[in-house]
């Protein structure tokens, strides 16, 4: 397991769709295991491919410590239609942080790292964090959730404590 160097906001690379994960070996156990250690040490909760550069569906999540989720080609198939505010805040944009509305609850279909077909529902953090995350798959970064004034203050404040 490595440590790996996280893309940093606004870096093109995170407004990409990343490919789906085709061939299920070692090479992907250890991305995910790095994938894993990069998160704690950011530290985060949820992080993909495309946070390290690796333009590849997968995330890994660990919201209670300990209880590592791992989905490979993860997909929404449904949601519901009431909604849920969550506070968000990225891996690749550390310290900015500003409440996102999304669906309360979510359905979806992804493998796991052998690539056995799953599906899982999910509400409350879970279902933000798989919505969060999957956009980030899509190339829809976290802040093009938010209204444009909530998105260029928040893109303000965070690059004046980066010194920029």
């Amino acid at each position: 397991m490595a440590i790996r160097d996280i893309i940093q906001f606004p870096d093109p690379r995170l407004r990409q769709s990343a490919a789906p994960v085709l061939i299920f070996d070692a090479a992907l156990n250890t991305l995910a295991a790095d994938l894993l250690e990069t998160m704690r040490a950011a530290p985060g909760i949820g992080i993909t491919g495309p946070h390290i550069g690796q333009m590849c569906r997968l995330t890994v999540l660990e919201l209670v410590p300990g209880e590592v989720r791992i989905y490979v080609n993860p997909q929404i198939t449904w949601q519901s239609d009431d909604m849920q505010i969550h506070e968000e805040g990225s891996v690749s944009m550390p310290g900015a942080i500003e409440s996102v509305e999304r669906p309360a609850r979510v359905r979806l279909s992804y493998q796991d790292l052998d690539g056995v077909a799953c599906t899982e529902e999910a509400e409350g953090l879970l279902a933000a964090c798989l919505q969060h995350e999957i956009d980030q798959l899509d190339g829809v970064f976290w802040t093009q959730r938010l209204s444009r004034l909530k998105r260029d203050r928040l893109v303000k404040k965070w690059e004046k404590q980066r010194g920029r």
